[in-house]
């Protein structure tokens, strides 16, 4: 089929609008890739600095005719998903001298774990790693020794910050290595009932720890569909991993043989050889709807509306909130992965997973086929999957049919006609809603606001029992400017027990709330925010608010917001402890949600 008009009216009207920043940007990519291999340009005592360490594999590096690959690892034991890049330049290093060519871990980046700081002072530096995270890996490669790069990368704020700094260096071929989910543990939404039982008072601290420790419980990614796993999609969606690598689990013959084969072809794509792919040209506007279509037909995670316009500037691309509205509007959810349903994600792959989604995705024309990618030309071969076929890697066609109608559904069948995410729009500013997880009868409310400046004073009214009729919870200067812009996934259990005791309840907030962002209507990211003196700063408790993610509206009707005065609470209390003191240069250079959220474009 061919491609829907409706999708290519939306990837040229971001084409337009972005024309003199892309032009900009690739001007500056042809200008270093007609510089050639930046090794050929390091004098003789920056070389032997560079090999100094590497053993048997130094006489080919100072020979500089086989490709060198830079390995960027955000390896750390924190991150679960991350646990199992501990071995990975090994086995890269071993890969890339049988693909004739070397390989040097070019740098380290942190990676914090959201699980380890939900709730916490942490948190607040959250969103700012993924700025850091692409300056880290900045530092990396401005070594400039290396033909290819691979970056090591799966959570939140990880990818993106790796996906900025890859496009920074744009003219660098780049191959994205994922490590895969955990198995299979106690299923999320056991999970989810024990927090509910716990913030409620039904059950004890042991029970809580019982159920968290039964379900985060091995190496790998967090299985529930969060930021981590959108992020693996979008990688695919995108064309930055190989086909089918996503969601293998970890330490499998097949990850150990979807790696090895990431090394071949990082070292098959430079500038050396005569499949030249740089990832800047990869990360065009195609790219990027592409990973908008993904996310809305997977009902992915919330973060994305920041991360994609940040990592898109970073390839001279502007994204707008209404890019991500305009695709949902026709794009079907397909998926339904915890939290938008009991499945996680090794159901969803089981049940045909990307290769499925992305092949119905395409016959429906609702994706760009046309596109670069670093296997080839063309987002066909990612309809594909992969498999061992007598211990040698190989693709096959992927199914055609679902295997499980009640995880994945084709394009003509969905589970709902439209996307997983809209945007929200009204005299409160612009926000966004997850809506893949809400159901129909809440996904509208008019109730009285209740107002707080932080989630703990949420948790503490809870408690008290002050929630007693429809309320809407409006958690103010969690903005970037104001803290960070922490999630405040751990109100999630608190409003799920009210909704459960059949109050009709939301929570606005120009904050974030986690990829598993579920049941309860929220409208988050409102811009501008209230440190900002956002609207948010003007509201009082009582106001009406209505949210309603039919129409795509967030309103305090009746209420004249401009001859009120905005509140300005004492802040200080965000910039010291757990390292905020660090961030200060962050939180007064940062730019608004509208724009990524970021403190370098």
């Amino acid at each position: 089929m061919p491609t829907s008009p409706r999708l290519l009216e939306i990837t040229e009207r971001i084409r337009v609008r972005s024309a003199a920043h892309r032009a900009a940007y690739l001007d500056r990519l042809r200008q270093a890739r007609d510089e050639g291999p930046a090794r050929a340009h390091l004098s003789c005592s920056n070389q032997a600095h560079a090999y100094a360490a590497m053993g048997g594999d130094k006489d080919s590096l100072a020979a500089g005719r086989a490709p060198n690959i830079g390995i960027v690892t955000a390896y750390n034991d924190m991150l679960s998903a991350h646990q199992p890049y501990e071995d990975y330049p090994k086995l890269i290093r071993a890969a890339a001298r049988k693909a004739g060519a070397t390989a040097q871990v070019a740098g380290g980046v942190p990676a914090m774990c959201d699980g380890v700081t939900q709730g916490r002072a942490g948190m607040e530096l959250s969103l700012f790693s993924r700025d850091v995270i692409a300056l880290a890996a900045g530092v990396a490669m401005s070594h400039n020794c290396y033909d290819a790069a691979l970056y090591l990368g799966i959570c939140d704020k990880i990818v993106p910050g790796l996906v900025i700094a890859a496009a920074t260096f744009g003219h660098v071929p780049a191959v994205f290595v994922p490590a895969g989910p955990m198995t299979s543990g106690l299923p999320n939404d056991e999970k989810s009932k024990v927090r509910q039982q716990f913030a409620a008072g039904e059950v004890g601290r042991d029970k809580l720890m019982e159920a968290e420790m039964a379900s985060y419980h091995g190496p790998g990614t967090c299985t529930f569909y969060g930021t981590a796993n959108t992020n693996q999609m979008l990688m695919e969606m995108m064309g930055l991993h190989l086909p089918g690598s996503s969601f293998v689990n970890p330490n499998t013959p097949l990850r150990d043989a979807l790696t090895e084969a990431a090394v071949t072809r990082a070292a098959a794509i430079t500038a050396l050889g005569n499949d030249y792919r740089p990832v800047g040209e990869i990360l065009d506007e195609r790219a990027f709807v592409n990973g908008i279509v993904g996310l809305m037909a997977t009902g992915g995670s919330t973060n994305l509306v920041l991360h994609l316009p940040a990592m898109a500037r970073a390839a001279g691309i502007l994204l707008e909130p209404q890019d991500f509205d305009a695709v949902s509007a026709f794009v079907p959810l397909m998926a339904k992965v915890y939290p938008n349903g009991l499945a996680d994600v090794n159901h969803f792959h089981a049940a045909g997973g990307l290769a499925f989604l992305i092949g119905e995705l395409l016959d429906a024309g609702l994706l760009h086929e046309d596109v670069r990618t670093v296997a080839g030309d063309g987002l066909r071969r990612y309809a594909g999957e992969p498999v061992l076929a007598d211990g040698r890697l190989t693709w096959r066609e992927g199914p055609k049919s679902t295997l499980n109608d009640r995880i994945l559904r084709p394009a003509a069948d969905p589970f709902q006609p439209t996307g997983g995410l809209r945007e929200l729009t009204g005299n409160l500013g612009r926000a966004v809603i997850k809506v893949s997880a809400v159901a129909e009868e809440h996904r509208v409310i008019e109730a009285p606001a209740r107002i707080f400046t932080d989630q703990d004073a949420v948790k503490t009214a809870f408690q008290k029992g002050e929630f007693t009729a429809d309320t809407v919870v409006v958690v103010r200067f969690q903005g970037p400017r104001a803290n960070g812009m922490p999630e405040l996934h751990s109100l999630t259990p608190v409003l799920s027990v009210l909704l459960g005791r059949g109050l009709k309840v939301a929570l606005v907030t120009d904050g974030r709330m986690s990829g598993a962002s579920g049941k309860v209507p929220a409208a988050i990211h409102v811009s501008p925010e209230a440190a900002c003196d956002g609207p948010l700063a003007r509201l009082r408790d009582g106001d009406l608010i209505r949210l309603d993610a039919t129409s795509g509206r967030l309103d305090a009707p009746g209420v004249d917001l401009g001859a009120r005065t905005p509140i300005a609470p004492d802040l200080s209390a965000n910039r010291f402890g757990t390292g905020r003191e660090l961030f200060e240069s962050f939180r007064r250079a940062v730019g608004p949600a509208t724009e990524g959220a970021s403190a370098l474009y």
